[in-house]
């Protein structure tokens, strides 16, 4: 089998922190969500991997620099217009040829990885294979409609009128016949490709396609707060270690991790929380469910439930920073100007005085 990782999206909904940074570089529990998924396929034990890419590609290319660190084989596939899923699945149909493959969203986070996953397709006669999970508004999304017998009756793009709540995740498995249906398929109302009638056409032409319903966590990162949920949950995940300089005056619990070079000192920090590489936390809280990237400073400040981007400075602040995303090389210091700030989603080198 091969892989297939869209990671062609400008990520509008994330702005200001898109606007210079691919959204699936963004990172949760310091690590870029598309590394997470690259990983994932890995795991999976495919080393055939193609990512399609857009407007976002330099960066995309720059940050992932060839397969070698996790051992894969990496082709990069430009699509020629944000045209949807089926849109990208044509054009990367030169790099897919005959064989099986995975196609995965570069900006969906699923707890457990995709091995079991991809073993049952693997062993399966299926034609094809979508993963399905229960979510609380499903308009926003592809719909699926299950028969009695749990087959798939109608796929449903983003519906007014949901014919269910079971969502389409962005995970799909195809054999060659996926072929046949990205061609016979027409553009939707949006002017795109839907991978929701190309499935839907493999499905009227009695091609066999098997649904699979995923009970675990699942966040597609396209907001801030969403954004926030997928760091929540990684953490959880994260096996704590400690790598940097630790001094006798901070107090650290089980769950955290403290990567190379990091400096804690006289500082409080409780898990699951990460700081990252050559980042110094000095005077300061760090709660539950933060990940500060690498090369920061947190000094005199308490930070919370947030996510802080890499060479950003934290420091004097007099409130507790909460439920906030800052971007890279951004400076939070204490100002004599009011109004009072504690709560923000900070786009790169921006700089906020809070009184």
């Amino acid at each position: 089998m091969k892989g297939l990782i869209l990671s062609g999206g400008k990520g509008t909904r994330l702005y200001p922190l898109t606007y210079t940074r691919a959204k699936q570089l963004i990172p949760v529990a310091n690590e870029p969500v598309l590394f997470r998924v690259i990983r994932a396929i890995r795991d999976a034990g495919i080393s055939e991997i193609g990512i399609v890419v857009g407007d976002t590609a330099p960066e995309i290319m720059e940050a992932v620099n060839g397969g070698e660190r996790w051992g894969v084989n990496i082709t990069f596939i430009h699509q020629s217009a944000p045209a949807g899923l089926a849109h990208a699945v044509k054009e990367s149909l030169g790099f897919l040829g005959d064989d099986r493959f995975v196609m995965f969203l570069g900006d969906n986070v699923i707890q457990g990885g995709i091995s079991p996953l991809i073993r049952q397709f693997a062993d399966s006669q299926w034609n094809s294979q979508i993963v399905l999970t229960a979510v609380s508004d499903p308009r926003q999304y592809g719909v699926a409609e299950l028969n009695a017998d749990g087959s798939i009756k109608r796929l449903v793009e983003k519906p007014k009128e949901p014919p269910s709540n079971l969502a389409l995740v962005g995970i799909y498995m195809f054999d060659r016949h996926i072929r046949e249906a990205v061609h016979a398929i027409k553009p939707s109302f949006r002017n795109e490709l839907e991978i929701t009638d190309a499935i839907q056409w493999l499905i009227d032409q009695g091609y066999v396609v098997n649904p699979y319903i995923h009970k675990g966590w699942w966040i597609d990162t396209g907001k801030p707060g969403d954004m926030l949920n997928a760091n929540d949950h990684v953490l959880e995940e994260v096996s704590p270690r400690i790598e940097g300089a630790v001094d006798a005056a901070s107090q650290l619990d089980s769950r955290v991790t403290v990567g190379k070079g990091a400096v804690i000192e006289n500082s409080v920090i409780r898990g699951p929380a990460i700081i990252g590489e050559e980042t110094v936390v000095r005077d300061s809280y760090i709660g539950p469910f933060t990940s500060i990237y690498h090369h920061c400073l947190i000094e005199k400040s308490e930070v919370e439930h947030s996510i802080i981007l890499e060479h950003s400075r934290v420091t004097d602040v007099p409130y507790r920073i909460a439920d906030s995303i800052i971007g890279r090389n951004a400076t939070v210091t204490r100002s004599e100007v009011k109004p009072k700030a504690v709560k923000m989603n900070l786009g790169d080198y921006s700089q906020v005085g809070i009184l």
